[in-house]
């Protein structure tokens, strides 16, 4: 047997710093997952399991993503019939069924006014597709001065340039400040412990702070903005809220100056705040949004952007080019994770997820702040099935409490979350029960006791 024919199963007794080496792995500390790796052999329904067999309860969707849970026998069958039947097809001055199938599926779920969709494979690819859509929008238009992009402090927007120019993680802009786009300014960020701590839902503090939207106009000029990108709930910053009429009055200003409003949905789209998506739940309509994630359930490589009416009229009308928009990627729409989406919409309209949120919120938002008061916990949010844990840093050593101790402790106490710097963010499938959310508040609360 050769070496491509080898078995892909990987045993425990297998697991050695060797069979480690090769991958670098994304968003990781390396040399300590190395040191003591995490590993995750199959998955069910809520749950992982490792190569052992440990079951570990999936209390983050993966990466914000598996909305349906993992392994959906529906999904995995239409993936491995699309695998059979079409394995590529180049979407560039060609197409294919399930193409054309699925964009009208999306543009129906997502109602007026939006018309179009833009295919891509990831959340990052969306960012950046939105962002040129936006910039070429205006071209074509005969407004070409308008050039400059507004994203927001914490913002995060993927890992292309354009994506992480707009995006306000510092710790993702730092290896690369001397090459992101020129052009960019950044709102304010939206928390405030001190006047938003413990708030359930949307904060009644902090509606003001759209207003710096027109001090950056008045500071650069509105004509030469493009377009404003915001998550409607900022995900990987820790849960971020919206203030009561934050988005509102964003979408104003943004009106008011002819300026493009895109909304980041690749975690809040397909049902995660109990709408099919985020825009609907605030009832705020932006220009374009982006999404990924829950799009197919997380089970192949998938991004899209929504576009309004309008926007694709103004290229067909306004492009002098043969190829009226000249951007794409090879596996745009590619056909499993278009047969991957077009099942996983089936299965969210039989078993009603993408509304299902509305009636565990409050469950779940009573489960989380019961922790109030448990070691560490400076601050607790909610909105949705969305909710993060708050903890105070160790002196001297800000992120390390996540870091070292709470990713550890978690699994081995068979429950995944995930943590950005001291925060530990929550986001399970929504096929969650109620008992899993109780299980989950323990969990935390057992956790954090025993780090204590």
């Amino acid at each position: 047997m050769n070496d491509l024919a080898r078995s892909s199963t990987f045993t425990p007794d297998q697991v050695t710093p060797e069979k480690l080496e090769a991958f670098w792995m994304p968003f990781t500390s390396n040399r300590q997952f190395k040191a003591l790796p995490r590993l995750l052999a199959r998955a069910e329904g809520m749950n992982y399991y490792t190569p052992d067999g440990h079951e570990v309860l999936d209390a983050t969707a993966g990466l914000w993503c598996v909305n349906a849970g993992h392994c959906r026998k529906p999904i995995v069958e239409a993936i491995a019939q699309a695998a059979g039947t079409l394995d590529f097809a180049p979407t560039f001055q060609m197409g294919h069924p399930m193409a054309f199938e699925l964009a009208d599926r999306l543009v129906e779920l997502a109602g007026k006014p939006f018309s179009h969709v833009f295919f891509c494979n990831s959340g990052s690819e969306a960012v950046d597709s939105a962002l040129k859509i936006a910039l070429a929008y205006h071209r074509v238009r005969g407004e070409a001065q308008r050039t400059r992009l507004i994203g927001r402090e914490r913002g995060y927007h993927g890992v292309g340039f354009g994506g992480i120019s707009v995006g306000g993680m510092s710790a993702n802009r730092k290896m690369y400040s001397a090459s992101l786009i020129p052009g960019v300014d950044h709102l304010p960020h939206t928390w405030n412990p001190k006047e938003m701590a413990f708030s359930r839902g949307q904060p009644a503090w902090g509606e003001h702070l759209a207003d710096e939207l027109e001090r950056i106009c008045t500071l650069h000029d509105p004509s030469t903005i493009a377009a404003v990108i915001v998550e409607p709930v900022a995900g990987s910053a820790g849960v971020l809220v919206p203030p009561k009429g934050y988005l509102e009055k964003l979408r104003a200003i943004t009106q008011k100056h002819g300026i493009l409003l895109i909304f980041d949905e690749v975690i809040t789209g397909f049902g995660r705040l109990g709408k099919p998506f985020g825009w609907q739940r605030f009832g705020v309509t932006p220009d374009l949004y982006t999404t990924a994630k829950g799009i197919n359930s997380g089970t192949v490589p998938m991004g899209a952007v929504f576009a309004r009416e309008g926007l694709y009229e103004a290229f067909m009308q306004g492009s002098t080019m043969p190829v009226e928009f000249t951007h794409g990627y090879t596996y745009s729409a590619h056909p499993l994770a278009c047969a991957a989406s077009l099942a996983t919409l089936d299965l969210y309209a039989e078993e009603g997820l993408l509304e299902r949120v509305a009636s565990l919120e409050k469950v779940w938002e009573d489960a989380l702040h019961s922790l109030k008061g448990a070691a560490h916990v400076t601050d607790i949010r909610n909105i949705g099935l969305m909710g993060a844990i708050e903890l105070a840093p160790r002196e001297g050593a800000a992120g390390a409490r996540g870091f070292e101790t709470h990713c550890k402790a978690f699994f081995d106490e068979g429950m995944l979350v995930r943590f950005t710097g001291d925060i530990l963010a929550l986001s399970p499938p929504l096929i969650v029960s109620e008992a899993q959310i109780e299980r989950i508040a323990a969990t935390l609360r057992r956790v954090l006791a025993q780090v204590a």
